[in-house]
């Protein structure tokens, strides 16, 4: 198993990561087998090759047979007198490994990817097993995730809530225009579709809901509060509660 982490833009586009790992591999003098070159194991004489040793137990209730594994040969039926100098009879080594993982987009944060045949070798010569690749997404600075759809909250002051205004919105295609009609509040959700993570297992994408916030200023300049105080004056109480 590996954790591999990747951006937030890297979940919505296909894209590949090269990963180095150090794992178990045939041996490459022996090629797995475990002896020298050239010599070949050899029967265990324990359990004649079978792997299993059977036990006969005379008792008062009668005669119980047993089988368990080789002590001698640990079940392989075969034992090695000559064993390979580079592995030592084990038939493998460590070795580290580049590995070219093809991330497809609409992954998330915990999605596994399987690749087959690139895990830990198998006994004596077996074919390798998989290796399992667990991603890690990394937090955006400004957006995030719900299911396929991105999530972005806007700033505007209240000046330009109050006005109307348009303006630019960030979204992993590149910047859109979006009008916010005169009036609207903190808390609007607008839908700009199909600009979230595209779907994993098939076609389509996702949407980028942008929710507005109605900045208040903590500090204003003599002017700003004039005219502050000026507007405030103009409404009618209901305007201004």
């Amino acid at each position: 198993r590996y954790r591999l982490t990747i951006t937030f833009e890297e979940t919505a586009f296909d894209c590949e990561k090269e990963i180095d790992i150090l794992r178990t591999e045939n041996c490459s003098l022996c090629q797995g087998i475990g002896c020298k070159p050239g010599s070949q194991p050899s029967r265990c004489p324990n359990c004649n090759g079978t792997g299993q040793v059977r036990r006969v137990q005379q008792s008062i209730f009668g005669r119980f047979t047993s089988t368990t594994t080789c002590s001698q040969c640990h079940g392989e039926g075969r034992i090695i007198t000559e064993p390979c100098p580079q592995c030592r009879g084990t038939g493998k080594e460590k070795r580290q490994r580049s590995i070219l993982v093809k991330i497809p987009a609409g992954v998330d944060d915990g999605t596994q990817i399987r690749l087959m045949g690139e895990g830990e070798t198998g006994t004596r010569g077996g074919s390798s097993g998989n290796l399992y690749i667990t991603l890690s997404v990394r937090p955006h600075q400004f957006f995030t995730r719900d299911g396929d759809n991105i999530l972005y909250e806007l700033p505007i002051n209240f000046a330009q809530a109050a006005l109307g205004i348009e303006v630019e919105v960030p979204t992993l295609d590149g910047k859109v225009k979006l009008k916010i009609p005169a009036g609207y509040q903190t808390g609007k959700v607008f839908q700009l579709k199909n600009k979230g993570i595209p779907h994993l297992h098939r076609s389509g994408r996702g949407d980028q809901l942008v929710t507005l916030r109605v900045v208040t200023p903590d500090k204003l300049t003599k002017k700003q509060r004039q005219l502050f105080q000026e507007l405030a004056n103009s409404l009618s109480p209901a305007e201004s509660r």
